[in-house]
């Protein structure tokens, strides 16, 4: 059976097919970055042109609507700050945003700022291809749209492109089969089924807590766990939110400047730095637990910034590791499941931190089990269930939560063309390669939001959303200024900043998780780690740094 297709409400409005139409600029994708973009670029006074695949805005939270869907940075932080009206009178609920609460906000974005009128939605573009004799980007949707315009913009998100198992029989199921990235926008009801859940990576962990309450048996079927913390969700104190919105603009600077990850804080006062421990292995087995406590309890993945050194020292990562398999262990019951959570082959943190609510105490209600697929692999699905190397799992509806083509995915699906018809495919068949995660050398005036080389998903992605928009627009008025018509990077910097990427995670233990950080999880892709490790803090510096030294780097035409 095929997945269950999420239905949209329809946002087009009447409006009609584009054809030859012409504009200043065209961004793909109506998510937290197109819609910022489209904002900035008519404040420039451009023309643009959104497409969008899905028939609303929202991307990432238009489509995840999975049980228990929510954001892993808190609400606070995870949200525009280009306005600061917008930031006061929205009123979050919780500490983590919940997935239609966020639709919400992003809905409450497009109608405050009137931005859907130069969106069309339902739309999926299949080709951009450069016209270097006309200095124009030429796309075309599958829908049959053509437009043309100078500046093409790619905001088409880093995590946008399930990736479907690669099992023997997986169209053979009879039951219900649902995608964790493509969920039935009308839910699901699990009530007196025998369910089962392929994955257990940040979607699944989010799901299983909430389809474990329905389901009559819920069977979770892991090939690799791994690490989670607690989220320590809650309502959020209004008078708390208050006080906090009174130093919103320093909140701000501090996420954007002194946090590598700009994943905000609890503090009403932003500090310069949370309490932390410069390295575990000073430290006693109790001392590291006193210390890894309170970020435990206090909850989200700030966890990681306990123990200062956790990412670049695999002696002091194993501490943090084995703090939280003691926890593990101390939730879990059954000592078999437990041992079988416990993540022991990527060193903690190298794969992103999950965040959960009550994800290993599920392990313990009767109707919830595990299956290690370690020990014994799926050989097939059937018309009725899963058959492993041991038994037959019967399952009425089976749920698919196994990850994404990660940060290069997106635009990789699309042909996309550069200078003589070269395209980014081959460019990228060796991993992607680009300046500053913002252009690609041969590409003119091609701009990628959070692409591959910048920190986009180490990083609350609202913080580097903002910082890549505001360079872009920077930068085009920067041309507008000297009467220049194209950018593109030089090609001896698009290889520097490249080895620089490299060198950066080479110096942490990113590498060695295994991750689509990397494209681990896609057969035959290129491993190569993809974001910039440093920090948002230091990318920001550097991209300061490139803008006050004329746009280094960069090629004007």
């Amino acid at each position: 059976m095929s997945d269950q297709q999420a239905q949209g409400k329809g946002s087009n409005q009447g409006y009609t097919t584009d054809q030859g139409a012409t504009f200043d600029a065209l961004v793909v994708g109506a998510g937290f970055a197109g819609l910022y973009m489209l904002h900035r670029l008519r404040a420039m006074g451009m023309r643009v042109r959104v497409y969008e695949a899905g028939d609303n805005v929202g991307g990432t939270w238009y489509w995840n609507r999975y049980p228990g869907a929510r954001c892993d940075a808190e609400s606070l932080a995870y949200s525009y700050s280009f306005s600061p009206e917008l930031e006061q009178e929205w009123q979050w609920s919780e500490r983590y945003a919940s997935q239609p609460e966020i639709l919400r906000y992003v809905e409450h974005v497009a109608d405050r700022f009137d931005l859907r009128r130069d969106i069309r939605f339902e739309r999926r573009v299949n080709h951009a291809h450069y016209d270097s004799q006309n200095q124009r980007w030429n796309l075309s949707t599958e829908q049959g749209d053509t437009a043309t315009a100078p500046i093409c913009i790619m905001a088409t998100g880093c995590l946008s492109v399930p990736q479907l198992p690669d099992i023997d029989g997986l169209d053979d199921f009879q039951g219900a089969r649902y995608q964790a990235s493509h969920w039935p926008h009308e839910g699901v009801d699990f009530s007196g089924l025998r369910v089962g859940v392929i994955g257990t990576g940040s979607s699944a962990i989010q799901a299983i807590p909430e389809i474990a309450k329905q389901a009559a048996q819920l069977t979770v079927l892991q090939r690799t766990p791994n690490f989670s913390v607690p989220a320590q969700n809650g309502p959020l104190d209004p008078e708390f939110a208050q006080a906090f919105k009174a130093n919103y603009r320093d909140h701000r600077r501090y996420h954007q400047r002194g946090l590598s990850s700009g994943f905000g804080d609890l503090e009403v006062v932003p500090r310069e730095r949370a309490p932390m421990a410069e390295s575990a292995l000073p430290l006693s087995k109790q001392e590291i637990a006193e210390i890894c406590d309170t970020y435990w309890n206090t909850g989200g993945a700030r966890f990681m910034g306990a123990i200062a050194d956790a990412f670049i020292n695999e002696e002091a990562n194993a501490k943090v590791a084995a703090y939280v398999h003691d926890k593990i262990h101390s939730i879990v019951q059954d000592g078999q499941t437990a041992a079988a959570l416990c993540p022991t082959d990527h060193p903690i943190g190298t794969k992103r931190i999950c965040v959960d609510t009550n994800y290993y105490a599920t392990y313990n209600r009767d109707n919830v089990r595990l299956v290690n697929l370690r020990q014994t692999p799926i050989e097939q699905i059937t018309a009725t269930g899963v058959q492993t190397s041991q038994e037959h799992i019967e399952l009425d509806a089976l749920v698919l939560a196994t990850g994404f083509d990660a940060m290069t995915g997106a635009l990789l699906r699309m042909d996309i063309q550069g200078v003589d018809g070269v395209r980014l495919a081959d460019q990228w068949q060796a991993g992607p390669v680009s300046y500053l995660g913002l252009m690609v050398s041969g590409f003119p005036n091609l701009f990628t939001v959070t692409g591959p080389g910048s920190p986009s998903v180490l990083s609350n992605m609202m913080v580097s959303i903002e910082q890549h928009v505001d360079f872009i627009c920077d930068c085009l008025e920067h041309m507008r200024d000297g009467q220049k018509t194209t950018v593109e990077p030089a090609a001896a910097a698009q290889a520097q900043w490249v080895e620089h990427v490299n060198e950066v995670a080479n110096a942490t233990l990113f590498p060695k998780g295994g991750s689509w950080y990397l494209g681990a999880n896609v057969e035959g892709k290129p491993q190569v780690f993809m974001p910039y490790a440093a920090g948002v803090g230091v990318y920001r510096e550097v991209c300061e740094d490139v803008v006050a030294d004329d746009y280094r780097g960069f090629q004007f035409g």
